[in-house]
């Protein structure tokens, strides 16, 4: 073979293996996708003091603050009444987080806190120790530590500085599971599969990577959230084995359009699968200032007049002048970015342009408002 042929046919070989590595490319797992039905979180609560606060705890006001105080204080020999504690270091909260559905004793799960009085801030904080329970009112676990907030605060009266909110924070494996959850897999001949984001497409293709493992037959989609797997004879009994072989399979899911804005935030995100029909989009914005000078107006001497203030108003309106810009039948994602760059849109003009372009019928996607 000369080198001529044997490169061509090098060339050949790689495309071929390009084209058919493309074809298989794993997607994302399935057990990112889907969840064995009948096993779940429990959520759990509980109402706790947070101590150590730098005078930005609950004021008087916040009676209930004071009253736990004052009943563990009693717990410890100490004996004050509520009505007589005047402290501003303390902070009622309540303690919220999940506990997984095969938690053991001795499990450390992360804890959120949040205040429930009027506290300014928890920074510094130390959650004391916090009965937790579950719905039936079981204790499930206790939490205690110091608090994280990912923010920071300081200064008093009108000057003062605060980045991110002060008043809720995390303890990271702040809680200590005590209950183990009463979670069983019985055996059974058909195990069902729960999809997070029901759709029927994506159901299909979870149960033809199944099949593709186990054999033909071996699973089915019995509706858009729910896949149904036939035990084969040796995972009889054993259905963690099973779900273990099944979670690393690569599924081809197959998202919906969606764009998700968030107006308080200015927060625009829009999903690979959008589409716009055709269009015609200009947007402007329209400013509007009023600004007030105040001047001292003197009277003339000898006049007998009072020295008056005088406020001077001004108003002026901008008005941006922006071109037409038209999108064609299919733009894709890229193309939309591309396209609300060159208008010079801020996330606050992409979220009134996406509104109207979904009132005019020409975004292909489903328009979600937080």
């Amino acid at each position: 073979m000369t080198t001529q042929r044997l490169a061509l046919a090098l060339g050949v070989w790689m495309l071929v293996g390009s084209v058919v590595e493309a074809q298989t490319a794993p997607g994302v797992r399935l057990k990112d996708v889907a969840r064995l039905q009948g096993v779940a979180s429990t959520p759990a609560i509980g109402y706790g003091l947070v101590v150590g606060l730098n005078k930005t705890g609950d004021k008087r006001q916040t009676i209930f603050s004071a009253q736990t105080l004052a009943n563990m204080l009693e717990q410890f020999g100490v004996d004050v009444p509520a009505g007589q504690i005047k402290v501003e270091n303390i902070a009622a909260v309540l303690v919220t987080t999940e506990v997984p559905p095969f938690a053991r004793a001795g499990t450390r799960l992360d804890v959120t806190v949040a205040s429930v009085g009027d506290a300014r801030s928890l920074q510094g904080g130390i959650l004391m120790p916090t009965s937790l329970r579950g719905p039936d009112g079981q204790i499930r676990a206790t939490a205690q530590g110091p608090l994280s907030l990912g923010g920071f605060g300081g200064g008093s009266g009108g000057n003062n500085v605060q980045v991110n909110h002060l008043t809720a924070g995390r303890v990271p494996a702040g809680a200590l599971v005590h209950v183990e959850m009463a979670v069983s897999l019985p055996p059974t001949d058909t195990v069902l599969l729960s999809l997070n984001d029901p759709d029927f497409s994506t159901a299909e293709h979870v149960a033809e990577s199944i099949n593709r493992e186990l054999g033909e037959g071996a699973a089915a989609a019995s509706d858009a959230a729910t896949v149904s797997v036939r035990m084969p004879p040796q995972y009889r009994g054993a259905v963690a084995p099973l779900i273990a072989r099944l979670e690393p399979l690569p599924v081809a899911i197959d998202a919906v359009a969606r764009v998700v804005i968030n107006e308080r935030t200015g927060t625009v995100v829009v999903g690979g699968a959008v589409r716009l029909g055709p269009a015609a989009v200009a947007h402007g914005n329209l400013s509007v200032r009023i600004a007030t000078r105040l001047t001292v107006a003197q009277p003339a001497p000898f006049s007998r007049g009072d020295t008056t203030v005088v406020p001077q108003e001004r108003v002026d309106v901008d008005e941006e002048r922006n071109q037409l810009m038209v999108l064609e039948e299919g733009t894709t994602l890229e193309s939309v970015v591309q396209g609300l760059n060159a208008l010079g849109a801020s996330p606050r003009d992409i979220i009134a342009i996406m509104q109207a372009l979904k009132a005019a019928g020409a975004l292909r996607a489903e328009l979600v408002v937080l």
